[in-house]
């Protein structure tokens, strides 16, 4: 990991692991039809409309600040993606999962349907493209899959299997379902089980992560 200049313009891209295999092909299949854009690295609080140097210099500490360059791991970097909201729009989307946490005994289920304020001029709606949802230790579940969304892209995440330990996994639907393990080793002599969800939508871009705890069942 390093830093890249902030004297030029550089444009630093991360492929998919789909955009990867059609550019090793080099049979001309490879174009970049999709990108995103965010801004994690920004700390607007340095914007001085206060420079005594007038209006030209309020962003010059941000536009001196270094940035890292890509690297792929998306529960690092890209957190804050950038949207295009409705012209007019007065008040940024959020998200509702229906829950301020997740609690769940080992084996059970649950089924989390989003809704997003503020948007479109709704106080509460459901986003058409649905939401992306992360678990960030995929072994705390038995199941972790979204439904509602009939893509290749949703149905290709929503079916991977994921090998390791402490690992992610990503979902797509406009409903999310998710069951407790029911695999005591992973316990380790501890009673529960922590790691976080979270949740994006896919036409906002609001996002909101939760804790999650999984209980364990003594027998």
């Amino acid at each position: 990991m390093g830093y890249l200049s902030n004297q030029v313009v550089t444009v630093d891209a991360i492929l998919t692991k789909k955009g990867r295999e059609l550019l090793a092909k080099g049979d001309g299949s490879f174009k970049i039809t999709q990108f995103a854009l965010a801004d994690d690295e920004i700390d607007y609080t340095l914007y001085n409309p206060n420079h005594p140097n007038g209006s030209a210099y309020y962003g010059e500490a941000i536009e001196a600040m270094p940035l890292m360059e890509a690297f792929p791991d998306e529960t690092q970097i890209m957190k804050y993606k950038l949207t295009t909201l409705p012209r007019g729009t007065a008040k940024l989307p959020i998200l509702d999962l229906g829950f301020a946490a997740i609690r769940l005994k080992q084996g059970a289920s649950l089924a989390i349907t989003p809704q997003t304020l503020n948007y479109l001029g709704s106080t509460n709606t459901f986003e058409a493209g649905g939401y992306v949802a992360t678990i960030a230790d995929a072994r705390v579940l038995n199941n972790f899959n979204g439904v509602g969304i009939n893509t290749q892209e949703a149905a290709a995440l929503n079916s991977t299997t994921t090998l390791g330990t402490n690992v992610s996994k990503t979902v797509i639907g406009t409903s999310i379902n998710l069951s407790a393990t029911t695999v005591n080793t992973l316990f380790g002599g501890n009673t529960t089980l922590q790691t976080t969800i979270t949740v994006i939508g896919r036409d906002s871009g609001a996002r909101l992560t939760i804790p999650v705890t999984i209980i364990q069942v003594t027998q």
